[in-house]
């Protein structure tokens, strides 16, 4: 479909809303009335981009119609081919924001996120690496202005992970973290390793988008909910109550445990929030399946048995194979500066979506 095909569309679609939106009903029907008005403010900015781009383009006609007439030789041909040089400059600034404005916005990447590592083949060295990560996690998020929120855990000797769940709050958090999901390698000597030995070893990340409760709904039917008391070194008040919970999700067979919070209800709430992301995950999953056939797939959204990114230690290197870019910058990395890898994912994520939506 070509571009000017799309301004005709954006520009019907804009008076559907201006009559959707002039009809009294509508009042009646809060949340209806702000997703209306949320569409209409941006498909009226897409509007203004449209008529911009048609503008410039007839100027540009214009000019190349002039040039033409004039001689090669003439004073005004310089002076025309800067014209037409400055408003095709123009016209590619305006056809970038509009191509981008075509596409619809992901309702969850404004969302707080929950992430859970897990550690995966590589023994110790698995949950050692678990661990790194989530400080690299925890770094970025302090450089973003994020908030963290640990809602589980279980630690492996050495002061690794074998997992941890969390929440980060903050804007745009899952806009630029969904990118993190799947297995992560590592390449490095191991702290265990005597003869200084470069091991291999793996964790995965799942990345997914607090859901709300009108996107999942629980019945307190549909779970089953245990409690027990929670592990911990000796001494800490965790170990004095039955405070950890459990929760079974019948129809799914999904089972989360939570024991950080300090009371039951503090478990429950925090074991119930991850419970409903990750039932919107899977109802996500299979529609994502059901059009697989029928798009090609996103960056990021690959199976979690998917390498996506190798750290090597020795080399200072850290390679993101999905669009096969390389940094020697693994120690700033690791100290938060995730966005040197994130920005290029998410341009690329960008220019493929760009492709679907413009052909």
């Amino acid at each position: 479909m070509e571009l000017n095909d799309h301004v005709e569309k954006i520009e019907s679609r804009l008076a559907e809303l201006e009559t959707e939106l002039e009809d009294p009903k509508i009042y009646g029907d809060q949340k209806k009335y702000r997703e209306l008005t949320r569409e209409y403010n941006r498909v009226k900015q897409l509007v203004v981009l449209g008529r911009e781009y048609r503008k410039l383009g007839i100027e540009i006609e214009k000019n190349q119609s002039l040039l033409e007439l004039e001689a090669e030789d003439s004073e005004l041909t310089p002076l025309v081919r800067e014209e037409i040089a400055g408003l095709t400059n123009s016209r590619d600034e305006v056809t970038k924001a509009l191509r981008i404005g075509i596409l619809p916005p992901d309702p969850a990447d404004s969302r707080n996120t929950i992430l859970e590592i897990r550690a995966g083949a590589g023994g110790s060295e698995s949950a050692l690496f678990a661990a790194d990560l989530y400080r690299m996690f925890e770094r970025y998020a302090e450089r973003r202005k994020w908030d963290i929120e640990v809602l589980d855990s279980s630690s492996s000797d050495l002061k690794g992970f074998r997992e941890i769940v969390f929440m980060i709050r903050g804007d745009d958090v899952f806009r630029r973290l969904k990118y993190e999901s799947g297995v992560h390698r590592v390449q490095r000597v191991p702290v265990t390793e005597a003869q200084g030995r470069v091991h291999t070893s793996t964790a995965t990340v799942a990345v997914l988008p607090e859901a709300q409760e009108v996107d999942v709904e629980i019945r307190p039917e549909d779970i089953e909910v245990s409690v027990c008391r929670a592990s911990g070194p000796g001494g800490q008040g965790v170990n004095t109550t039955d405070s950890a919970v459990q929760i079974q999700h019948r129809e799914s067979g999904l089972i989360v445990r939570c024991a950080d919070g300090r009371s039951q209800q503090q478990n429950k709430v925090k074991a119930l929030t991850i419970l409903r992301s990750r039932l919107l995950e899977r109802k996500q999953a299979e529609e994502e399946a059901r059009y697989a056939a029928q798009r090609k797939a996103q960056v990021g959204a690959g199976e979690r048995n998917e390498r996506i990114r190798t750290y090597n230690f020795p080399q200072n290197r850290v390679t993101d194979h999905r669009i096969d870019f390389t940094l020697y910058n693994l120690s700033e990395l690791m100290a938060g500066d995730l966005d040197t890898v994130i920005d290029p994912l998410m341009a690329h994520d960008l220019e493929e979506r760009l492709v679907e939506a413009i052909s």
